[in-house]
């Protein structure tokens, strides 16, 4: 699912962050962006890579945006302290994780409670993507 909304955002001329909860989690997302389709990657890089600035999509497990990015997605139950410089921040959570369900609850009610245009999607069962709210 998040190499999917990363390269709609490419697409549409973004650049993205991607904050996880920990060091070990970038680690897997980087192998993950290089591996999950045999035909392509998706281009990306970490701090450890070097002029962070240049990679469309970096990953982190900080508060770091390098590159400028416009949207910022959330995984693992990151928290950003400041959603101010994007277009878009994306929490992307598994439905099926009860914990996971209630902080993306609270997530969206404080940005509802901030002001901040909110949607929630869905993926269906065919893999589309519906809005919920």
């Amino acid at each position: 699912m998040l190499p999917t909304l990363l390269e709609l955002s490419l697409k549409r001329g973004w650049r993205a962050v991607v904050q996880a909860a920990s060091e070990e989690r970038v680690e897997a997302l980087n192998t993950l962006l290089w591996t999950y389709r045999e035909e392509s990657f998706l281009p990306h890089g970490t701090a450890r890579d070097g002029h962070p600035g240049a990679h469309p999509i970096y990953l982190t497990a900080g508060d770091d945006n390098p590159s400028e990015a416009q949207i910022r997605f959330l995984v693992d139950g990151a928290v950003l302290a400041d959603a101010s410089p994007y277009t878009r921040v994306a929490y992307v959570f598994d439905g099926s994780d009860q914990d996971a369900v209630s902080r993306a609850r609270a997530e969206w009610q404080a940005a509802k409670a901030r002001g901040d245009a909110a949607s929630y999607w869905q993926q269906d069962a065919d893999g589309r993507w519906q809005q919920k709210a």
